[in-house]
């Protein structure tokens, strides 16, 4: 029983449309074949296995068609059966193999048979194989039969090494360059080959091929029929492919991938033992290594690069390779691959190639080896951060005071008034306490100098923070003689700290680092992160994302855009979230909520004037009598029965702030008239309630709120960025 011929013989092209990946080649060829505007001599180079000899057969058979000048024979005709695969070959082609019939004798023959006429064909066509191994006197007795040939001679060259051609017959011959077949082109035609066989390929097992054939037609075809030969009954699997021909598994690739990006180097170790003890060569290992760690970069890089055919893997191989690129950054990966690359080289001629792999593999694991001063930049970078955020001046407010906290200080050392001086301007009244703090209750009381403090210092200064305590008493409960109040009930438990001690406020000032972090990364988890979604909460160790829709929300944690969002977090803020994405229909794309602030039904008060300013004389519209401000009906304060919808609301001025304020003003107007004070006005101020009906609907606020309260009027308005 006589054996199949080699797959690249059985289906070697016959024609200019059957060569696959040299359009640039075949094309034009085809164009000069059909306008009869052919070359007496040609010079076909480039790499083994790619169509350089096929093409000339094709050549040689088109241009000795009966029916030429046509671009491709027709295949009926004596001359094209002759030369079709398979056939007896024709006397009028001679195809000489350089190789051995190279010298100077070997040209002298040609040359003397070559002026004798073809025997039934059109042209004698001389087809010379391996054209550099032609020696330089050989080239030298051709080069007057090749620069003026008779009519019925047509020389084509074929050679991988075109430099090596004397320059002289280069110069007298149209040169095309053949190229190496692209593997996706090569992978294509593999599996159409295979459904001719009738025998089953597996995907994952057709890049094995290709990478193995490396570009060559022949050589590919070469490797495929090896491995058809060997294919049981479940065909060409990635297991038969992976033993033949000698590639690293998959497996062992992934473990130490895995073990560099947790820094493990135990399972790294142990990954070179398993490697040496199954007998595998560490030169292929090493080679397979930065071979994945290519791919790698180019997946962190471009996501979808396995998606697009950027890279020729199967989709499981694909996924696989997202998720670890996905565990490394950027520069990590690069760092990596140059290491690998460089210990790769070192390994060529080496002794102990086991010893140099490891050495390979502890330089990876050890941060920053061969770039000391990056890896110093990133954590000076990271820690100078964190120590703004939470080392530096705090952003947060500070926290509510506890019981003990809120008892009354000692008194401040009174700030003398000298008699002569002139009277002092009027001091502001102080700022309303925040909406989680009770105001004082105790009203304010003159003292001998003639200013007037809450807290009983004599200096008007901004109340203590303290815990909410219980409703104001009456007005019989605030005089001197009964200072005893009820208990405060004991204060809630404050929340935990979010993780790594901030706040949401101050997660939202980073967020834009830490997404221009992700498009170092991947370019689709920025883009999510830009347009799709909002930072909704910080709930502990959980980032909560609202993104507007489901499918921008799916599309972000199926495309694993969640693990590069936490590493960039990592490496900019220094936290380890768990990230929450959820889908809120309210989230503005590209947009972050500001921190959120208390409402306040009203403008506050002016804030208190400098110390270093209280001692300047007031101006002249100070002196204004404010006898034509409008005084508030007193009315009674509320009781510990009352609801808490009469209680004064958040945001509200405090009624003792006010008195007090009030009452300061008083008594330095009347200090610098030379008149008594009258303590009637800052009785019946005290007496007001925060609740008086024609403060809700007055309406005034700015300029117009000063005038009507204090006197004052607006010189200049200075706004504060």
């Amino acid at each position: 029983m006589e054996s199949p011929l080699a797959l690249y013989r059985r289906y070697r092209p016959e024609t200019f449309a059957d060569v696959i990946g040299q359009d640039h080649v075949t094309a034009p060829l085809r164009a000069a074949l059909a306008n009869n505007r052919v070359n007496h001599a040609y010079l076909f180079s480039g790499p083994r296995g790619c169509g350089k000899t096929t093409s000339a057969r094709i050549l040689a058979r088109a241009l000795n068609c009966e029916a030429a000048p046509v671009a491709d024979p027709c295949g009926e005709c004596d001359s094209c059966r002759d030369l079709a695969r398979g056939g007896p070959g024709s006397i009028d082609v001679i195809e000489i193999d350089a190789a051995s019939h190279g010298g100077v004798d070997d040209a002298r023959d040609l040359r003397e048979k070559a002026f004798f006429a073809p025997v039934k064909s059109r042209y004698k066509v001389y087809i010379i194989d391996e054209a550099h191994m032609v020696t330089t006197q050989g080239f030298n007795a051709l080069l007057k039969l090749v620069e003026e040939p008779p009519p019925h001679l047509r020389f084509i060259f074929a050679t991988t090494e075109p430099d090596k051609v004397l320059p002289t017959i280069r110069s007298r011959t149209h040169h095309y360059p053949f190229r190496l077949i692209p593997p996706r082109l090569l992978s294509g035609y593999l599996a159409d080959l295979c459904e001719r066989e009738g025998v089953t390929l597996e995907p994952a097992a057709l890049p094995l091929i290709v990478r193995a054939g490396g570009g060559s037609a022949r050589d590919t075809l070469s490797v495929l029929d090896q491995l058809l030969g060997g294919a049981g009954d479940d065909g060409v699997t990635h297991a038969l492919a992976t033993g033949l021909l000698g590639y690293t598994p998959d497996s062992l690739l992934d473990d130490v991938v895995d073990a560099f990006a947790v820094s493990d180097g135990a399972a790294a170790f142990g990954v070179v033992d398993r490697v040496i003890e199954t007998g595998q060569d560490p030169r292929r290992f090493t080679e397979d290594l930065l071979r994945r760690l290519r791919d790698l970069v180019i997946v962190a890089a471009v996501p979808d690069a396995p998606a697009t055919g950027l890279i020729d893997v199967s989709h499981e191989q694909g996924e696989r390779l997202v998720a670890q690129a996905a565990r490394f950054g950027a520069a990590e990966l690069s760092r990596a691959a140059d290491i690998v690359a460089n210990g790769l080289t070192e390994m060529r001629g080496a002794t102990a190639p086991r010893l140099l792999l490891e050495l390979i593999c502890a330089r990876v694991l050890l941060p920053s080896a061969d770039h000391p001063a990056d890896g110093v930049a990133a954590r000076l970078d990271r820690l100078e951060k964190r120590v703004s955020i939470t080392g530096g001046a705090p952003s947060a407010p500070a926290a509510p005071a506890t019981p003990a906290q809120a008892a009354p200080t000692p008194a401040h050392p009174v700030r003398p008034v000298p008699e002569a001086a002139a009277p002092a301007a009027p001091a502001a009244p102080a700022p309303e306490p925040p909406a989680a703090q009770a105001p004082s209750t105790a009203p304010a009381e003159p003292d001998a100098a003639g200013t007037t403090d809450a807290g009983g210092s004599g200096w008007p200064a901004t109340p203590a923070p303290v815990t909410p305590s219980a409703p104001e008493a009456t007005p019989a409960a605030q005089a001197p003689a009964a200072p005893a109040q009820s208990p405060a009930p004991a204060p809630a438990p404050e929340p935990a700290p979010p993780a790594g001690g901030l706040t949401l406020v101050e997660v939202r000032r980073l967020w834009p680092d830490v997404v221009e972090a992700t498009k170092l990364r991947r370019r689709l988890a920025w883009m999510h992160l830009t347009q799709n979604c909002q930072v909704v909460g910080l709930e502990g160790q959980t980032l909560v994302l609202g993104f507007s829709n489901s499918g921008a929300r799916d599309s972000f944690v199926n495309a694993g855009c969640d693990e590069i969002l936490r590493q960039a977090a990592i490496d900019v803020v220094g936290v380890d979230w768990r990230i929450d994405a959820i889908v809120d229909p309210g989230a503005s794309p590209g947009e972050t909520p500001p921190p959120p602030r208390p409402a306040s039904p009203e403008p506050a008060a002016a804030p208190a004037p400098p110390a270093d300013r209280e001692a300047e004389p007031p101006p002249a519209w100070a002196d204004a009598p404010a006898d034509d401000a409008p005084a508030a009906p007193p009315a009674a304060p509320p009781s510990a029965a009352e609801p808490a919808a009469d209680r004064p609301r958040d945001g509200q001025p405090d009624p003792s702030g006010i008195a007090a304020a009030r009452g300061a003003i008083a008594t330095t107007r009347a200090a610098g008239a030379g008149a008594p004070v009258a303590d009637s006005r800052a009785e019946i101020d005290a007496e007001a309630h925060p609740d008086d009906p024609d403060v809700e609907s007055s309406g005034l606020v700015g300029a117009e709120l000063l005038e009507r309260e204090l006197g004052a009027r607006v010189i200049e308005e200075i706004p504060h960025q």
